[in-house]
C-alpha cells in the first residue's frame, strides 16, 4: 500500500500546476492519467490578457501572469527545456472605427499596461492588412505539448505517475483517509477537463465543453515571427510552420477533426494571408468551458476529501497557477474560496 497526502486524477495544465504547489509544500502525490483528454496537449497555447473580440481585459490577467510566468520559468529551469515563448501579438484592424475602438480601450486603467498607442503599419506583402495592427504587450505562446510531455517524465521518474485509466467505483472511503487499489490517500483533486462528465462525483456541475480544431500549416514566404490575430489566430511555430486556430464547437465532444473545421479555418486564413500554404497537421480537442467562463473549483458536497479543479475553458495558461494555489490555500490553510470560481455558486 502506497500512502501519499494526495491522489491526483489528470495531467493537464490544471494538475501540473497543482501538483507544482504540492512540491512546493512537501506533499506527496500520485498522479492518474490515461491520455484521454486532449485540450492542453492541443491548445495554441497562447497566453493574453486582454480579449481582442471586445478589446477588454481579461479577467484577473495581472494576478494571474504574476503567477504563471515564474511557475513555468521555474519548471524550464528544473527540466532544462524550453516552453514559454515570449511573441509579439497584432491585432489586425479591419477599419478605422476598430482603430479608434483600439486607442479608447487603451486609456483604460487596466488595459494600460497591454495595449501599445502606437500603430503599426503593415510592410509584409503577403498579409492584406490595410488599416494596420494594434500591438498586445506582455503575451506570448506556451509549448503546452513539451510542458506536458516533459513533466510526465518527471514524474515518472519519481513513481509518481500511474498510467492508467480512473475507475470511480473502485473508490473506499475509509474514516478520513480514501484507498484507491493500492494507494492511501488524504485528497483527492479531479483535474480531468472535460472528461470529469464521466465521473460520478462531479458528473452535475455545469461544464458545457467546446470543442476546438487546430491547423498546422507550412507556409515558406510568409516570414512572420509573431501572431496575428484577424478572423482567425496564426501563430508562429519556427521553420515557416504556423498554429491556425480555432474553432469553436458546442455540439461535437469528441476528439476527431473535422473536414467542415478545416474548411471554416482555412477559408477565414484566406482572407488576409496572400501566399500559398499547405496543411501538414490537423488536431482538435474538447475544452472544459463553463458558461459564466470561469473556472470550477471547490469540495464536493457530501465527500469532505474529493475536490474539483476545472473549468479553465480556453485561457487555461494563465489561470491553471492562480486556481491551483486557491485550491491548495482552500484545503490545507482554510483559505476561503473566492465566488467567482468556487462550485458552490451553482447550487
Amino acid at each position: 500500500m502506497k500512502d501519499v497526502d494526495y491522489i491526483i486524477v489528470g495531467c493537464g495544465l490544471a494538475s501540473i500546476s497543482f501538483c507544482e504547489e504540492l512540491r512546493a509544500n512537501n506533499k506527496t502525490f500520485i498522479v492518474f492519467d490515461d491520455d484521454s483528454q486532449q485540450s492542453s496537449i492541443v491548445a495554441a497555447g497562447l497566453y493574453n490578457p486582454v480579449i481582442l473580440k471586445r478589446f477588454s481585459e481579461v479577467w484577473m490577467a495581472k494576478e494571474q501572469l504574476a503567477l504563471a510566468l515564474p511557475l513555468y520559468a521555474k519548471i524550464e529551469n528544473e527540466l532544462n527545456i524550453k516552453v514559454d515563448y515570449k511573441l509579439r501579438i497584432l491585432r489586425r484592424f479591419t477599419s478605422i472605427e476598430e482603430q479608434n475602438k483600439w486607442f479608447t480601450a487603451s486609456d483604460k486603467p487596466s488595459l494600460e499596461p497591454y495595449l501599445s498607442l502606437q500603430l503599426i503599419k503593415n510592410n509584409n506583402s503577403e498579409i492584406d492588412a490595410p488599416y494596420g495592427f494594434g500591438e498586445v504587450l506582455h503575451a506570448g505562446r506556451l509549448d503546452t505539448e513539451m510542458l506536458i510531455t516533459s513533466y510526465k517524465n518527471l514524474l515518472r521518474e519519481a513513481n509518481c505517475l500511474e498510467e492508467q485509466s480512473f475507475i470511480y467505483d473502485n473508490i473506499q472511503f475509509n474514516n478520513e483517509s480514501i484507498v484507491y487499489e493500492n494507494v492511501k490517500a488524504k485528497q483527492i483533486v479531479f483535474a480531468e477537463g472535460f472528461g470529469i462528465k464521466q465521473n460520478p462525483y462531479f458528473s452535475t456541475i455545469p461544464l458545457t465543453g467546446s470543442k476546438g480544431e487546430i491547423l498546422v500549416i507550412k507556409a515558406p514566404d510568409l516570414k512572420i515571427d509573431y501572431a496575428i490575430k484577424s478572423s482567425v489566430f496564426i501563430i508562429p511555430l519556427g521553420n515557416d510552420l504556423y498554429n491556425v486556430g480555432s474553432t469553436y464547437n458546442n455540439l461535437d465532444k469528441t476528439n476527431r477533426p473535422t473536414a467542415l473545421a478545416k474548411e471554416e479555418l482555412t477559408s477565414k486564413l484566406k482572407t488576409f494571408i496572400k501566399c500559398d500554404f499547405k496543411v501538414v497537421n490537423h488536431i482538435a480537442g474538447v475544452r472544459p468551458t463553463v458558461k459564466d467562463r470561469r473556472p470550477l473549483v471547490g469540495r464536493h458536497p457530501k465527500h469532505n476529501n474529493i475536490y474539483v479543479l476545472n473549468g479553465l475553458g480556453t485561457r487555461g495558461v494563465m489561470i491553471a497557477p492562480y486556481v491551483a494555489g486557491k485550491l491548495f490555500r482552500f484545503i490545507e490553510k482554510g483559505e476561503k474560496l473566492d465566488d467567482a470560481i468556487n462550485i458552490k455558486r451553482f447550487e
